[in-house]
């Protein structure tokens, strides 16, 4: 696909750890919403919440075959770590992020940016609904969870 993608993602936990949810909206050049999803992780934390959400994101992007990405995240943490600013410490981070770099290396070109809570309102709603309700809601690729180890 021409034109750069957006890719907004977003999770969050109720509780350090507790039930958690990732959330994520792709809009097309346009800003068409193109696809989206919310899926309920079971009990994790937030830092985790929030790479399961961009991991899921990108197998979305990269299913829809998006080449240009800008990656929006209201996770400062995540898109410090993601641009090199942090270095990963926890060991429970460490493989998500591993995994969310070779993911970044299928575009020709990825941006990622921290963005304010505000400008995430529909990635943090699908995070919402999949914990209130417990399940995964949208259209995004299916892929592994934190229950069943990822394999990319």
């Amino acid at each position: 696909m021409s034109g750069r993608w957006t890719l907004r993602t977003d999770g969050g936990a109720r509780g350090h750890p507790g039930p958690a949810g990732a959330g994520f909206v792709l809009e097309d050049e346009g800003g068409t919403i193109r696809r989206s999803g919310g899926r309920f992780l079971g009990t994790q934390t937030n830092n985790v919440a929030e790479y399961e959400a961009l991991l899921w994101g990108l197998h979305t992007a990269i299913d829809e075959g998006v080449r240009d990405l800008c990656v929006c995240a209201d996770s400062e943490l995540v898109v410090r770590q993601l641009t090199g600013v942090y270095r990963v410490k926890n060991e429970g981070l460490k493989p998500l992020h591993a995994q969310a770099t070779v993911l970044m290396r299928r575009f020709e070109s990825i941006r990622v940016m921290h963005v304010r809570r505000e400008q995430n309102v529909a990635a943090d709603e699908l995070a919402n609904i999949a914990m209130d309700e417990g399940r995964t809601v949208g259209n995004g690729v299916e892929i592994d969870t934190p229950e069943q180890p990822s394999l990319f």
